[in-house]
């Protein structure tokens, strides 16, 4: 009986000897990643304090589209958003049919991120995803949602979880904050 005992006890004793080995590799005790010659991790975007924000100029540059601030900067008021914003304008309108209903909806929408230029990166390689992803919630609006304000801002919603569901899919990594519509005509 000594002996099934010692026998067990060993077999464990060696079981749990391999296991702490695997754990302590795969997490860069030894070898390389200990060394700093580790793979680059995922590194999620970072948020942009206000303190960073990217001004534009009163004066508009070429194309009336103005250009960063070359002088003083403006002053900070109270509240607001913590965060900067970045901006991207997605550049074709979308136009869908409305669900149950002879109606359409066209639409052009711009994007905002609190996030650094990766989440705006992200956006432009996965366009094509990105643009499937808004023509569906698009075409499961209803008529409720896009002839009142309420619906049009439920419908904004929707479209932020539809964008960052792709994103996530895709990168790992959401990060739109809101949609906006730069235009929107029913018909």
């Amino acid at each position: 009986m000594k002996i099934v005992i010692l026998a067990v006890v060993i077999v464990v004793a060696i079981g749990g000897g391999v296991a702490g080995g695997i754990y302590a590799m795969s997490s860069g005790m030894f070898g390389a990643k200990a060394a700093g010659h580790a793979e680059p991790a995922f590194e999620r975007p970072r948020l942009v304090p206000k303190s960073e924000e990217k001004r534009v100029s009163a004066a508009g540059g070429e194309g009336g589209h103005g250009g960063e601030s070359t002088g003083s900067r403006l002053p900070m008021g109270e509240g607001g958003d913590k965060y900067a914003s970045t901006y991207f304008q997605l550049d074709k309108e979308f136009t869908a049919n409305l669900r149950d209903s002879v109606h359409f909806v066209q639409v052009g929408i711009a994007l905002s991120t609190p996030y650094d230029q990766r989440v705006v990166d992200n956006v432009k390689t996965h366009e094509i995803a990105v643009r499937s992803a808004i023509l569906l919630a698009l075409s499961d609006a209803t008529e409720e949602q896009v002839f009142t304000v309420a619906g049009k801002r439920d419908l904004q919603i929707h479209l932020v979880h539809a964008i960052n569901d792709v994103l996530k899919q895709k990168e790992g990594f959401g990060g739109i904050g809101n949609v906006y519509f730069t235009n929107f005509v029913v018909q």
